[in-house]
């Protein structure tokens, strides 16, 4: 299957996507999730690939949602709102049930949408330029796409408090030591090093390496269904609020938001 936005590509049984939209920092857009969730789906019925590495060209891994991508005309009914603001956590949602081992190689930039991707993979090699935020609170924004608990089991509960209720970048030494990358290695080596983790887990039995992978997932993941189906909602409330509209002007006009609480 082709893409458009997204680039796959084969090495024995690796396979790597290529978030491939570089002019933009690998903004996700609507096109490149829908083909990301796309993507993602196709493995189940792959018997040939035992590794998937998620990686982005150009400079930066992804500067997150595609905040100039415009909005649908004419304005969808709340029903559709929340159906249409479900795409993010259908892609993550598909990206986790890969049946495959999954590595994200992140350089430079993963923000927002583009921080979540990397914590739906079963592990996550950084360059040693790349740094990792969630800007969504400085916007007025929860954080969605079903992406909390990943970060929360990564680093666990203060720290991601921390990341996610603050919305500072973090550096690429702090990720390694709060356990959200599980390797660092210069950028030069960055996709050399995801290659000799993917050949390491493709040597081993599929099978096993699969169920380990589909336990071990639903373990840690057991109240996700339950909980997380709110953060569109939320998402939907807090854009009914002054202080996204206040978010969203002070990130246009670069200057500090002056929240209210209203």
């Amino acid at each position: 299957m082709s893409y458009q936005y997204l680039e796959v590509v084969r090495e024995g049984p690796v396979a790597t996507l290529w978030l491939n939209r570089p002019d933009v920092f690998n903004a996700l857009s609507s096109a490149l999730m829908t083909e990301i969730e796309e993507a993602a789906r196709s493995f189940t019925d792959d018997e040939a690939t035992r590794v998937v590495i998620i990686a982005g060209r150009g400079k930066h891994f992804s500067a997150g949602a595609d905040l100039k991508q415009p909005a649908p005309d004419p304005k969808p009914s709340v029903l559709m709102q929340r159906r249409l603001s479900g795409l993010g956590g259908r892609m993550i949602n598909a990206i986790t049930h890969i049946p495959q081992v999954t590595i994200c190689a992140i350089q430079g930039a993963a923000l927002g949408g583009g921080a979540c991707i990397p914590t739906a993979c079963d592990f996550r090699i950084g360059a040693d330029d790349c740094f990792c935020g969630y800007p969504e609170v400085s916007r007025g924004m929860n954080l969605m796409w079903r992406s909390l608990p990943l970060c929360v089991r990564l680093i666990g509960p203060a720290r991601a408090k921390r990341m996610i209720m603050l919305g500072e970048n973090e550096s690429a030494s702090t990720l390694l030591a709060w356990g959200f990358l599980d390797q660092l290695v210069p950028a030069a080596e960055l996709m050399s090093a995801a290659m000799d983790m993917a050949n390491r887990y493709a040597a081993k039995p599929p099978i096993a390496v699969q169920m380990i992978k589909q336990s071990i997932n639903a373990v840690s993941a057991a109240m996700d269904d339950a909980l997380m189906h709110m953060d569109v909602d939320q998402n939907i409330l807090t854009g009914l609020t002054e202080d996204r509209l206040e978010g969203t002007r002070a990130f246009l006009e670069k200057r500090e938001p002056d929240f209210k609480g209203n």
